[in-house]
C-alpha cells in the first residue's frame, strides 16, 4: 500500500524529525540517499524504517520499505532533489565516558556543515570518539550529508564542560590557537585530545585553561585565518601523520 497523504500519523511523525527538538523527543534521525541508507544499514546504528518514493527504482536494501507517494516523499525530505530513499535512524545512548585512544573535543562549534565536515574527517583519519560541548545539532540534515558516512562509525559524546574534562583527564588537551607551538615540528604526546573551538570566539577559557598545549597551523601572512572545519582536518591528519606513514 502507497501512503498518500501528509497527514498520516507516520508521515508527520517523520516529516517532524527535519526540527530539533522533535528529533530529540523521539531519538530519530533522518538519513537521505541511496548510498547514506546503504551505509546506515551496514553501520552499528539501529534503522527503525526504510522509507522509499512510490517512483523510485533503485535497490530499497529491505523487504518491508515503506512506500510513499512522490508528492509526500518530498514532504518528508529535506533535500533539494530528493532521490527517493530515506532512512529514519535511531540517535544512539552513549554514556559519557572516558575515550579508548586519541579524539576529539569541539567546543560550541555551531555551524552545521563545519559540524558535518569534522565528523567525516575525523573518521578517515581515524580519530573514532568525538566529545561535543555546546555545538550544533550533529543529526541535522545539513550535518547528517556533510557528514557522509563518517557519523555511522564515530561516538559521539555530549556533556557539561566540567563533565567532559573530567572524561578526558587522562588525556592531554591540545587546543587549537593562532598563537600555539608550530602544528608540523610540535612534539605529539602519546594520548590527547585535540579541541576546536567556537568560529567565532574559539575556544572557551575553560577548555584553554585545561589545555596542556596550543598548537598552530602555520599560514601567510596574507590570510587571517582557516574555516574550522579545514583547520580541524589539517591538524587531524597533521598529529597523527605518523600512523598514516604506516599506510
Amino acid at each position: 500500500m502507497v501512503i498518500t497523504s501528509k497527514s498520516n500519523p507516520l508521515v508527520k511523525k517523520y516529516a517532524s524529525l527535519k526540527e530539533k527538538k522533535f528529533r530529540k523527543e523521539y531519538s530519530l534521525f533522518l538519513v537521505e540517499g541511496y548510498k547514506m541508507v546503504k551505509e546506515v544499514l551496514s553501520s552499528p546504528y539501529s534503522v527503525e524504517d526504510v522509507i522509499v518514493s512510490s517512483d523510485y527504482s533503485g535497490e530499497k536494501y529491505v523487504s518491508d520499505a515503506i512506500e510513499v507517494s512522490p508528492q509526500v516523499f518530498s514532504y518528508l525530505s529535506d533535500e533539494r532533489t530528493p532521490q527517493g530513499i530515506l532512512a529514519v535512524v535511531r540517535i544512539p545512548e552513549n554514556r559519557l565516558s572516558a575515550p579508548k585512544s586519541s579524539c576529539l573535543l569541539l567546543d560550541q562549534i555551531q555551524d552545521p556543515g563545519n559540524m558535518g565536515t569534522i565528523i567525516r574527517t575525523a573518521n578517515a583519519a581515524g580519530y573514532r570518539e568525538i566529545y561535543l560541548i555546546g555545538c550544533s545539532d550533529p543529526y541535522s540534515p545539513k550535518s547528517v550529508r556533510s557528514a557522509m558516512s563518517g557519523l555511522f562509525f564515530t561516538t559521539l559524546y555530549f556533556g557539561e564542560r566540567e563533565e567532559v574534562l573530567s572524561a578526558l583527564k587522562e588525556y592531554e588537551i591540545l587546543c587549537a590557537d593562532m598563537d600555539g607551538e608550530n602544528i608540523f615540528t610540535f612534539q605529539v604526546p602519546e594520548k590527547f585530545a585535540l579541541a576546536i573551538g567556537n568560529e567565532g570566539n574559539g575556544i572557551s577559557k575553560e577548555v584553554f585553561s585545561s589545555a596542556s598545549h596550543t598548537v598552530r597551523i602555520p599560514m601567510e601572512s596574507t590570510a587571517e585565518s582557516l574555516n574550522a572545519g579545514v583547520s580541524a582536518g589539517i591538524a587531524m591528519y597533521v598529529l597523527k601523520s605518523n600512523t598514516f606513514k604506516k599506510i
